[in-house]
């Protein structure tokens, strides 16, 4: 297999935290979302909290603060307006570089399975990287975030669940754009692109798989 790298953008509600793990056991590789600002904390020495507010993919990271932190500076990105965090803590410049360095460093090291963080451009030139989009339309996955709330999404109101899934999409959306200048759903960034709302999880993870082993 030359494929020993796999990146996995997903939208909210799209399965990329199942579908990722799926994806790394298969091909015995390892898997890297959480694991990734908890490595970053420690190399710049600053706590996990301070590292999260820089990460696409936390949930008290960009979303929240996209979602209505008005005190907080503004840079305009387009025709949205991104709220940033206070660069007294951390700046969001040192945790993006600490973080490419930590996939650039998995890639070089024997591979992985990556999750978000605009890894598809990080690694956007090498050969032995497959890079993979799970989304679909917004309102089968809203059904199947809520599906996976505890309870079935019977404890979740409907509008949280929606919140929920606007703030994330707009969060990663926004990191992949600001820091990257790319749109993270632009299809020419991917090898394959999947709806994730129409297939299992199971057929999902065996395209990927399917595809890493025949590149």
């Amino acid at each position: 297999m030359n494929v020993r790298v796999v990146t996995i953008s997903a939208t909210f509600g799209a399965g990329g935290a199942t579908v990722g793990p799926m994806v790394a056991r298969a091909l015995g590789l390892p898997f890297l979302d959480r694991a990734i600002p908890e490595i970053v904390a420690g190399e710049i020495g600053c706590t996990l909290e301070e590292a999260l507010a820089h990460d696409g993919r936390a949930e008290r990271g960009l979303g929240r603060i996209l979602a209505g932190a008005a005190r907080l500076p503004t840079v305009a990105m387009g025709a949205m307006e991104v709220y940033l965090p206070d660069r007294t803590i951390v700046p969001p410049e040192e945790f993006v570089e600490h973080t490419e360095q930590i996939i650039t460093r998995t890639a070089d090291s024997g591979g992985g399975v990556l999750l978000g963080r605009g890894a598809a451009v990080v690694l956007a030139d090498r050969p032995d990287a497959l890079h993979v989009r799970l989304d679909g339309p917004r309102e089968r996955r809203l059904l199947l975030a809520a599906s996976e709330m505890p309870g079935g999404g019977s404890g979740a109101p409907e509008r949280d669940v929606e919140r929920m899934l606007d703030d994330n999409d707009r969060a990663r959306t926004a990191y992949v754009k600001h820091f990257y200048g790319a749109d993270p759903a632009d299809p020419r960034l991917y090898h394959l692109v999947i709806d994730t709302t129409r297939l299992p999880v199971p057929a999902a993870a065996d395209l990927v798989v399917g595809a890493a082993r025949a590149c």
